[in-house]
């Protein structure tokens, strides 16, 4: 019994120790290994790196049976910009990955996300926003699907009186 438990230790602490690079400024990370109720071995583990501007956060879980998952979410962030990475995949083969950007300045914003899952299906969303200087706004929306058909809604915001 205590075999397993220790390989446990072993592999989480191992994957946790692997997912953190060196020169960051803050690190910390941890993992939990047991058994459920029904005596099934589980292994938790976390992780989170932080620096100026960025970070990570890694978790996961794995049950002796072979089911689990891992989960990754990265930001990145500045004056004018900011981005969030995540990705959760399964043992099973499934999961999705979601990219988020976004930049602003000088009266202007344009952001996107994309959803893509591991079966290749793609979901993307772009906006942007432009003021006119004049008290209006331009504005663009799209939206494209697994298919590839996009539709687009703009317009423009007219002065508030």
């Amino acid at each position: 019994m205590y075999k397993h438990v220790l390989g446990f230790a072993a592999l989480a602490a191992g994957l946790t120790a692997l997912a953190i690079p060196a020169e960051a400024q803050v690190r910390r990370g941890h993992a939990v290994v047991g058994r459920t109720a029904s005596g099934q071995g589980i292994a938790r583990w976390r992780s989170a790196t932080r620096e100026p501007g960025a970070a990570t956060v890694r978790r996961g879980l794995q049950l002796s049976d072979g089911r689990g998952y891992r989960h990754e979410r990265s930001r990145d962030y500045g004056p004018g910009h900011a981005s969030v990475d995540r990705s959760t995949q399964f043992n099973n083969g499934r999961g999705a990955t979601i990219a988020r950007d976004a930049s602003w300045g000088d009266g202007s914003f344009s952001g996107s996300r994309t959803t893509t899952l591991n079966n290749g299906d793609s979901y993307r969303r772009t906006t942007t926003a432009t003021a006119n200087g004049d008290g209006t706004a331009n504005y663009s929306s799209s939206f494209t699907g697994p298919q590839g058909a996009t539709r687009t809604v703009s317009g423009t915001v007219p002065t508030r009186r």
